[in-house]
């Protein structure tokens, strides 16, 4: 074994943007995922300032700059007027705030400029056919074993295998994810397709009661990405490849205002999966083993945040691994830094599912004023400004 060689279960965004960390950081790398082949998975991310420096901190801009859309702001709309609300600026004025971009991205496309970047990189490209079934820590480092019975060893272990994560389960045990009543659809709409007013540059977050729509722009405008979450039961499935029918859909979202019913008919293929809510976990670290990302600290949602914690812990986690002398040490501090930041992310999504369903959005004499009220500048910014102004390379070790 090389001296302080890496090993990272997984190829998602975890993992690769973990490992591109730890080479700036001088480590070699081995990525060990499960798939086959790696390809598009997935939909739209949000960004924010908090994530966007960490890429821009590992090179990545000028390869992600002609895919992402910098969005020009969010706003909130009502669900069956069409009324809106300013959420907030984006483009200069969160550069001028926060320091950094928001972008928002196709999850595949940040997906291939990170894997480019790192078999352009690294000493040897990502094994593929590699599930990661066991692992234990020991006095030197880390030893596990892939599903074809295969064992290696290495300086630490970092589990970036997801929300469904072996070594998650094998560390924390039994996933204890509980069904949140809210069903999922996304899909992906060409933008030439739609009404031109539907085409702006801007994210927007639709509220209703019992249900929300977000849409924005992904893929350097050519793309809107739409999800509709609703209060539904009955489907209790959580995969992201789940396929739905349009006549579901619109059963869901048919009797809402009539651009949402647009860009809803003009999805290509809807995907359907439901939300299982997991509360935070403490463990992460267990000797020279290590969750990362989703295996750490799976979250719902709405607060947009579930990729950019993973950004954010790999910044912090080559940190660690840089100035402590063992992997369990590194481990250990990493997750006493990490803990409680993405547990109040975790636990602040849920409370958004509340805020964007409440049933007083169905009184129409009610309803602007809940907006208005709920929304207003000042609250917005409690909300948010903690989250942005996080910076994962300056934060105290």
């Amino acid at each position: 074994m090389t001296e302080k060689r890496i090993a990272i279960a997984g190829a998602g965004i975890a993992g690769l943007t973990t490992a591109l960390a730890l080479l700036q950081q001088g480590f070699k790398v081995d990525i060990y995922e499960q798939a086959s082949q790696l390809g598009e998975v997935g939909a739209g991310l949000q960004i924010s300032p908090n994530g966007t420096r960490v890429l821009q901190s590992l090179d990545l801009e000028k390869a992600l700059q002609p895919l992402v859309c910098q969005a020009k702001g969010k706003e909130i709309r009502m669900w069956n007027t069409g009324q809106r609300w300013k959420l907030f600026d984006l483009g200069d004025d969160c550069l001028s705030r926060f320091g950094a971009p928001y972008w928002m991205v196709h999850r595949g496309d940040l997906h291939k400029i990170l894997l480019e970047a790192f078999n352009a990189r690294s000493d040897k490209p990502v094994r593929l056919n590699a599930r990661v079934v066991s692992a234990r820590s020991t006095a030197s480092g880390a030893s596990f074993e892939l599903q074809d019975g295969s064992q290696y060893h290495a300086f630490g272990l970092i589990a970036a295998d997801g929300v469904h994560s072996v070594l998650r389960e094998k560390l924390l045990g039994e996933d204890k994810a509980q069904f949140t009543g809210l069903l999922a659809w996304r899909g992906l709409v060409p933008i030439q397709t739609i009404s031109s007013h539907l085409q702006a540059q801007v994210g927007t977050n639709w509220v209703g009661p019992g249900a929300h729509v977000i849409t924005y722009p992904v893929r350097g405008g050519q793309l809107m990405n739409v999800v509709g979450i609703i209060e539904k039961d009955g489907w209790r499935g959580e995969s992201w490849t789940e396929q739905g029918t349009h006549e579901e859909l619109l059963q869901d979202f048919g009797h809402w205002h009539e651009d949402v019913g647009e860009l809803m008919r003009k999805i290509e293929q809807p995907f359907k999966w439901a939300l299982l809510g997991r509360s935070p976990q403490r463990g992460w670290a267990q000797g020279s083993i290590c969750l990362v990302g989703d295996s750490a600290h799976p979250t719902l949602p709405f607060l947009a945040q579930g990729a950019n914690m993973a950004i954010e812990d790999a910044a912090v986690m080559a940190r660690c691994l840089s100035l402590q002398d063992t992997a369990s040490d590194a481990f250990a501090q990493f997750e006493s830094l990490r803990w409680q930041r993405t547990a109040d992310i975790v636990n602040r999504s849920s409370d958004n599912a509340k805020r964007f369903h409440n049933p007083q959005l169905s009184d129409s004499d009610k309803a602007v004023d809940y907006v208005s009220a709920e929304w207003e500048p000042e609250k917005v910014r409690r909300r948010y400004d903690w989250l942005f102004e996080y910076d994962a390379l300056k934060l105290a070790l």
